[in-house]
């Protein structure tokens, strides 16, 4: 795993470079998955990108790097400025405006379409909050249906 998180870092250093940004990058590993932390600099935006996009294909190309020079672990997560950390915790928040909502209403709330890290972090708001949950669809199409769960008295009367 060492190896992997030294050829990582090294990897996206390198690519940073090209873009003229002589930075060090953070890696540590958490679940078997290289964590590469870029610190804010002036291309913050750039290097994230409309809706992280950029920074989404800089992890792709990490993890093929890392695939294609036959290291054991190719799972890469790369964090502009904490700009994830930062998206998740407020998309946590939004998650459980909805999970108060289905709580309140006792009716399912399909969401918008969302990449799978959204939708992960949907997924385990409401497991928190005791509400099943289901994705849908496919592709960039796939989208969470947050549910509540179904009680043993609300059984006997659907019978």
């Amino acid at each position: 795993m060492e190896e992997s998180i030294v050829y990582a870092k090294k990897y996206l250093e390198d690519l940073l470079s090209f873009f003229g940004l002589n930075t060090d990058v953070y890696a540590t590993n958490e679940d078997e998955v290289i964590e590469l932390s870029v610190p804010s600099t002036h291309l913050n935006g750039f290097l994230i990108g409309q809706h992280g996009d950029t920074m989404r294909s800089l992890q792709f190309i990490v993890s093929n790097a890392l695939r294609n020079n036959g290291h054991e672990y190719s799972r890469v997560n790369v964090d502009i400025a904490d700009y994830k950390k930062q998206r998740a915790q407020q998309l946590a928040e939004k998650a459980q405006e909805w999970i108060d909502k289905v709580k309140s209403t006792g009716v399912e709330l399909p969401l918008q379409p969302m990449n799978s890290a959204d939708r992960r972090i949907v997924h385990k708001v409401a497991d928190e909050a005791g509400l099943s949950t289901e994705s849908v669809g496919e592709g960039r199409e796939r989208y969470v249906i947050i549910r509540p769960i179904a009680t043993e008295s609300s059984e006997a009367e659907d019978k």
